[in-house]
């Protein structure tokens, strides 16, 4: 300002010295129509800015922006109808995607997305209202029918040779059968063509028998004619899955995961059915089945969580959360208590690169395998970190392979019990080591039974009731089996299945059923194991019985056999001595072969003519 009042001060210094007066009325000054001498306005810019806006013919248009992108609307296909004397829209549209997948999608994305407290998306399929507008305007009670006993659902516990039901499928037939092992067959119990078009699915404890089809799932069930429970709509469905206490039943539909097993609902709470949850971006979303709604209305934040895990017998969740910083935040693995989401237990863990986690099947343990880097990063080494449950305060103990540096190849959880499994090793044939959490001497210590050196196995399967094991060789060991008792830690057979890829000895990939609870408390299963013998008589009777009605059976099958033998000679002989006189007469009365012997060998020659040709000759004089 002081420049500028300075260069002012000698701009009228020089203009009296050349006697120009300075005092100029300029509202006096008039200009020429549409002249400004090149001079403008100092708000013409904005003046102009303001007509271009004005003159551009979008001044009514807006620009909605960050809507969901999901499939392909079709040629014309949104239609968004208005009032036909205000002009405003209704507040609906309708929108038409070129295929039902895209508009399930679309459906999915968008229905309960909020713009404000008063616009919230509620999107549902055209399909859909035909049903809502069948809904009758007046409630009327439900018609009450009167009760018809069922058939009972588990009969097949009750079968007399205790033996288990499983179902298979073969091109269009599928067949649930009877497995009798101690007569090596199986016996018919249901056969039913085109039942399902996909797949079918026991329940956790096979109360229930689930097919899949295009409109939806059906539940089947009862001792013999498995009889349709219910069906369930949801055309498309892919996937479905039982609660572990077979009282609800989830249908999932639109894309399948690039692993079925692993399930976007996860099950928990033991048998009871009272919780699940789902794993989303920083935080796990857990819900109760009374309301099906989320418990405290909100989800359990855990920042960074990438898994978690439910006790198969208790509400508590097993989560794993990896380093942060760059390792300046330890990874850790926390026990939280549902539904006060209280956290029982909590430990960190320090450079780890991955972590995978066990449940023993009664809640008691749970072994969590964590793969730490060496110092240099270049490698890894795996250990486990060992949790008791049920005792005060959660002790954790660190268990390490001999050779922590080996690869650890599969883990198992003996059912019902306190040992565990490890197949570990580098080369083609690794080592399996036996592991108890009751040492002899110290019953909160866990301890090493034994490793058994060189074993063609990459897979492990208790039997359900524990003691035994299979160590079973898939896929690339061609189907080398191995049945081995933990308690006398003895082999008892082996065998090879060759190119085999699965294992349905015990309950595996819905093809078996899983036994119901059993109504012995742990005490009485514990005291039938120490005294197997006394009450093993009954069946090793029975195992008796059979063995003799299969001998019988099999001296039953050679006596048929033998008869029909006779049988067969004997008519031979009738008609070689009826036809014996015809055969005379051929031999022009000769004796019959039983004579032969008499007779002698005469060498008899023949001349045969091959060929007879014709030729001309002419005869020269």
């Amino acid at each position: 300002m002081a420049a500028e009042v300075m260069l002012m001060n000698e701009i009228v210094a020089t203009a009296a010295q050349m006697g120009i007066d300075m005092n100029i009325d300029f509202s006096s000054i008039q200009l020429p129509p549409g002249e400004n001498c090149g001079i403008i306005s100092d708000d013409e810019d904005v003046y102009h800015d303001d007509q271009l806006e004005l003159d551009s013919g979008f001044g009514n248009i807006i620009v909605v922006d960050n809507l969901p992108v999901i499939g392909v609307i079709k040629e014309d296909g949104l239609w968004m109808p208005v009032d036909s004397e205000t002009k405003k829209t209704l507040g609906y549209c309708f929108i038409e995607y070129n295929t039902p997948q895209e508009a399930e999608l679309a459906k999915e994305k968008t229905h309960g997305y909020k713009l404000d407290r008063a616009h919230i998306f509620v999107v549902n399929m055209f399909d859909d209202f035909d049903k809502y507008m069948k809904v009758p305007d007046e409630w009327a009670p439900p018609e009450i029918k009167p009760y018809t006993p069922g058939e009972n659902l588990q009969k097949w516990l009750a079968d007399g040779k205790a033996r288990d039901q499983f179902v298979i499928r073969a091109g269009t037939d599928t067949e649930v059968l009877w497995n009798d092992a101690r007569q090596s067959k199986t016996e018919l119990v249901y056969k039913r063509t085109y039942w399902t078009e996909s797949f079918v699915q026991w329940s956790p404890m096979g109360t229930y028998l689930a097919t899949v089809h295009r409109q939806g799932a059906a539940v089947w069930g009862g001792a013999n004619t498995f009889n349709r429970l219910m069906r369930y709509a949801h055309p498309q469905v892919k996937l479905i899955d039982f609660s572990p206490g077979e009282k609800f039943l989830v249908t999932y539909s639109s894309h399948e995961p690039s692993n079925p097993r692993d399930a976007n609902v996860r099950w928990g709470g033991g048998k009871e059915d009272k919780y699940f949850a789902k794993l989303g971006k920083n935080m796990i979303s857990i819900y109760e089945t009374e309301t099906f709604s989320l418990i405290d209305k909100k989800s359990l934040k855990v920042e960074n969580v990438v898994d978690f895990s439910w006790s198969p017998t208790d509400p508590i969740i097993a989560l794993f959360v990896p380093e942060l910083g760059g390792g300046n935040q330890p990874a850790r693995v926390s026990l939280v208590q549902i539904p006060g989401k209280e956290e029982l237990r909590q430990k960190n863990l320090f450079s780890i690169s991955d972590c995978k986690m066990y449940w023993q099947s009664n809640g008691e343990y749970l072994a969590v395998k964590a793969d730490r880097y060496t110092k240099t990063k270049k490698s890894t080494y795996s250990g486990f970190e060992l949790f008791r449950i049920k005792e005060r305060d959660i002790p954790i103990e660190v268990l390490e392979l001999d050779n922590k540096n080996e690869k650890i190849i599969a883990f198992a959880w003996e059912p019902k019990g306190h040992r565990f499994a490890v197949i570990h090793g580098d080369n083609p044939r690794p080592d399996i080591s036996f592991y108890t959490m009751r040492s002899t001497h110290n019953l909160g210590r866990v301890s090493k039974l034994t490793t058994l050196k060189g074993k063609q196995a990459n897979s492990l399967f208790w039997s359900p009731g524990g003691r035994f094991i299979v160590l079973a060789g898939l896929k690339g060991f061609n189907g080398q089996l191995e049945f081995f008792n933990v308690d006398e830690l003895e082999t008892m057979a082996t065998a090879e299945h060759f190119m085999a890829t699965m294992l349905n000895g015990i309950p595996l990939e819905g093809m078996l059923p899983l036994q119901p609870p059993s109504f012995l408390t742990p005490e009485k299963e514990e005291e039938i194991s120490k005294n197997l013998k006394k009450y093993s008589k009954k069946y090793e009777a029975e195992d008796q019985d059979v063995s003799m009605l299969l001998s019988e059976q099999d001296r039953e099958k050679r006596r048929i056999l033998k008869e029909e033998w006779e049988k067969w000679v004997s008519e031979w002989r009738q008609a070689h001595e009826e036809e014996q006189i015809e055969r005379q007469k051929l031999r022009d009365g000769e004796a019959s072969e039983e004579e032969e012997e008499e007779y002698e060998a005469k060498e008899v020659e023949v001349e045969e003519v091959l060929d007879v040709s014709e030729e001309v000759i002419s005869f020269e004089e």
